[in-house]
């Protein structure tokens, strides 16, 4: 079974849900809509080839997911964070980082996943090929400790 313990640090993880209290979920939401809209902004700086517009949703992501304990996601954002800079600094366009952006891309959507799975009961209590239509349906999670 794929825990994700690849992608996220399910210990920071909880630190940082206890830490943040009630507060987690809508704080969460926040890392899901900027860390959307900052890849999106990375893709598009990527096909216009602006180097410029590359650093700052680079840096969002990278402490965003750094405080959701999602290390291989920030990795690669402060990857392209500090390759952006380097060649702002050098007038060139980081063309080697294509690769990196697609990654970027799929690290979000897996750490996006694994989060709703972690933070939605209904996904978290669904069983693979259980219940549906014309089958008994046992709900053995619900209620119990």
């Amino acid at each position: 079974m794929d825990d994700g313990s690849d992608i996220i640090d399910w210990v920071y993880f909880e630190k940082s849900r206890a830490e943040l209290g009630p507060g987690f979920i809508r704080i969460l939401a926040y890392f899901r809509e900027d860390g959307a809209k900052s890849v999106a902004a990375i893709e598009q700086a990527m096909h216009e080839h602006d180097t410029v517009a590359l650093i700052i949703p680079a840096h969002t992501i990278k402490g965003e997911a750094r405080q959701f304990g999602a290390e291989p996601l920030a990795q690669v954002a402060e990857l392209i964070e500090q390759t952006a800079r380097m060649c702002v600094e050098t007038h060139r366009f980081p063309d080697e980082l294509v690769p990196n952006v697609v990654e970027l891309r799929r690290l979000w959507n897996r750490t996006v996943e694994l989060f709703d799975k972690a933070t939605n009961p209904l996904q978290s209590r669904a069983a693979p090929g259980v219940g549906g239509f014309g089958k008994k349906v046992a709900n053995q999670g619900f209620g119990r400790i």
